[in-house]
């Protein structure tokens, strides 16, 4: 099976670290958005990553591809099969993959990916205005809705534990880090979420080439 993409997103980070969870050997084949490669465009026909294949099927979107990946392997499951508590999964991925993206995105687009990959200077009052007004309230949410248990459905990992912590990976290369006097239920979260072996790894791969 293979993932196209790379790392840095969130979105094909947070179909790695489910891949893992399951126990399934993907391989990362890397590409930009955009990208032309054949391989790439007949599995995501608009350039989006990630892309994925497994055989001859072909799929992009992490959301598709987490839920292909539910249902060939369904154990461990990351969907619970309770109704509300599968819907709170799928609440929480929607909030990570749109809500928290959005915000992050301004964040690691114009302090990262602009000056990095592009070569100009980013736009940093939009992305201090989104760290200063949007992010904080997103914070506060999560901060009041995490259990003792330190998942957030179930009292066990799921899908939405994994699409929620991916976007604070970006948002550490930039330099951001949620503060434990003010957050402390969503800093250990974070923190041992990051050091699962589903994430730590492409985490420190990141670290190296931002290091460079």
């Amino acid at each position: 099976m293979i993932v196209y993409g790379s790392s840095f997103s969130p979105f094909v980070r947070k179909t790695l670290a489910f891949a893992a969870e399951k126990g399934v050997q993907v391989e990362l084949k890397p590409v930009g958005l955009g990208s032309r490669d054949p391989e790439f465009r007949a599995a995501s026909p608009f350039g989006k990553i990630p892309g994925f294949r497994d055989g001859d099927f072909a799929i992009s979107d992490s959301t598709a591809i987490v839920t292909y990946l539910e249902a060939k392997f369904p154990n461990p499951a990351l969907l619970p099969a309770e109704p509300a508590d599968r819907a709170r999964a799928i609440w929480y991925e929607e909030f990570a993959d749109t809500i928290l993206i959005a915000c992050m995105g301004k964040m690691f687009f114009n302090r990262f990916v602009m000056p990095r990959f592009m070569g100009k200077e980013g736009d940093l009052a939009a992305a201090d205005q989104a760290e200063r007004e949007e992010l904080p309230p997103l914070l506060d949410y999560l901060e009041g809705v995490l259990p003792a248990s330190g998942y957030l459905v179930g009292d066990r990992l799921t899908l939405a534990d994994l699409a929620v912590a991916s976007p604070f990976v970006n948002l550490e290369h930039v330099g951001f880090f949620v503060d434990a006097a003010s957050h402390p239920k969503l800093a250990a979260y974070l923190k041992a979420m990051h050091a699962r072996p589903s994430f730590a790894p492409w985490i420190a791969q990141e670290k190296a080439f931002a290091a460079a």
